[in-house]
């Protein structure tokens, strides 16, 4: 993105540049940059995101760091079957779980069947990839083809790289409300969120961040065209992206009533957004000969479907009271669950507060919407909601006044805590 994008018009939105609202601070720049600024567009990209993005990668790794001697530590992977925990070495766990999925698909495409399944209480049909969307596995075999890398070698490189360009439009995002320091405060805080341990792992949610950021983005920079191509790629990568569709198509319909950016652009994103997930899962009805199949599977063979947030209500009660006996309760995440639950009423307000656009407010509340409206592994409620990115930037907008030094004190225990929580919380003591 071009350096001028931070002084471009503000969002069609109210809320973006409202009177009290740091606007000078969008653009702003840590002191001492412009005098070392490295020449052309690439050096004043890198003096821009090289920060956040730095931040954001040393917290990262921190915590990855963590992760892998918590896990050299107990040992308990070794006794783990291969894909459910375990492996050879303690980084064969972060290609785990979904991770071996999307690693069978890079390898050998799909073959999208319904297959009864038949003795099971809550599974009525086998296990298929296609349940799993297409474009990481895509990237993966890229990456492979070029590299020559293996699934595994190929889906971490995916992942660390559109980790960094989710860190960048989360930055890009908050620094537009809040400023530079907002900015990389934010970026810290999404690498320091419950669940954030996938983010380096071969699973596709870093992935679909990078597209939701940087579609909000260019939402809020009036580039309608590019907001619409980026919500309609983040279709063909995972099945929420419906909130990140309707939240684009929602602040285009808004633009076109108002007439603030003409027609034709406004009107093309709101057509071309849901192209990508609509055509997955119609190509996925189509190969089974069930127009249905995609839910069908998604029901009957990983008990996943939407329920009005029935079974989340009645596992928090579950667990609030000391009862484990409900499907798929895994202790230690279900309380980090609970705590993040906790705190999501105050998240909320902090993001009320930094006086965000349209597409953000609609995006952040139907992917809280989505992840808790469904029945599904409660413990995985940390990485549910690792997609609703603006819960940090309204975190970050409350400490962009807090000193440097006070700051770094204050993340250091999370970026270190972040491999246990984050990590070996979700991976070995639960199923991300």
């Amino acid at each position: 993105m071009s350096t001028a994008s931070s002084t471009e018009s503000s969002s069609t939105e109210p809320g973006s540049t409202e009177p009290g609202a740091p606007a000078a601070a969008t653009t702003a720049e840590p002191s001492g940059t412009g005098a070392g600024r490295a020449p052309g567009r690439f050096g004043a990209l890198v003096d821009r995101f090289a920060p956040a993005v730095g931040a954001y990668a040393v917290v990262k790794a921190t915590g990855l760091t963590v992760f892998l001697l918590l896990l050299s530590h107990t040992g308990d992977y070794l006794k783990k079957q291969p894909g459910r925990g375990g492996g050879a070495n303690p980084w064969d766990v972060l290609g785990t779980w979904d991770g071996v999925w999307y690693q069978r698909i890079a390898e050998n495409g799909y073959d999208p069947q319904l297959i009864p399944l038949h003795g099971f209480p809550l599974a009525t049909y086998y296990e298929n990839s296609a349940a799993f969307f297409p474009l990481y596995p895509w990237l993966m075999r890229l990456v492979g083809a070029v590299t020559g890398l293996g699934p595994y070698g190929s889906g971490i490189v995916v992942s660390v790289l559109a980790s960094l360009v989710a860190a960048a439009g989360i930055f890009a995002i908050a620094e537009r409300l809040g400023g530079f320091r907002a900015g990389v405060t934010a970026a810290v805080i999404w690498g320091l969120f419950p669940g954030s341990g996938v983010e380096w792992a071969v699973y596709s949610d870093s992935l679909f961040v990078a597209l939701s950021a940087w579609a909000c983005y260019c939402v809020m920079t009036r580039r309608w065209l590019t907001a619409g191509l980026l919500a309609l790629v983040a279709g063909l990568n995972r099945p929420t992206a419906a909130a990140l569709i309707a939240a684009v198509s929602i602040a285009a319909l808004v633009a076109l009533v108002r007439r603030t950016d003409g027609v034709a652009r406004p009107l093309t994103a709101m057509l071309i957004t849901p192209w990508g997930l609509i055509g997955y899962v119609a190509w996925v009805g189509w190969r089974m000969g069930d127009w249905g199949g995609y839910f069908k599977l998604q029901r009957g063979a990983w008990n996943r479907y939407f329920d009005g947030g029935a079974s989340t209500l009645r596992t928090v009660m579950d667990v609030i009271t000391g009862h484990w006996d409900f499907w798929q309760s895994n202790p230690v995440p279900d309380l980090i669950a609970i705590a993040l639950l906790i705190a999501l009423p105050g998240l909320l307000v902090l993001l009320w507060r930094a006086r965000p656009p349209l597409v953000l407010w609609v995006y952040t509340a139907l992917t809280i919407a989505t992840a808790l409206s469904s029945n599904q592994i409660f413990g995985n409620i940390s990485r549910y909601l690792l997609p609703a990115f603006p819960l940090c930037i309204g975190l970050a907008f409350a400490l962009r006044r807090v000193r440097l030094s006070s700051l770094v004190g204050l993340f250091a225990m999370p970026a270190i805590a972040a491999g246990w929580y984050a990590g070996y919380a979700l991976f070995e003591l639960g199923i991300p």
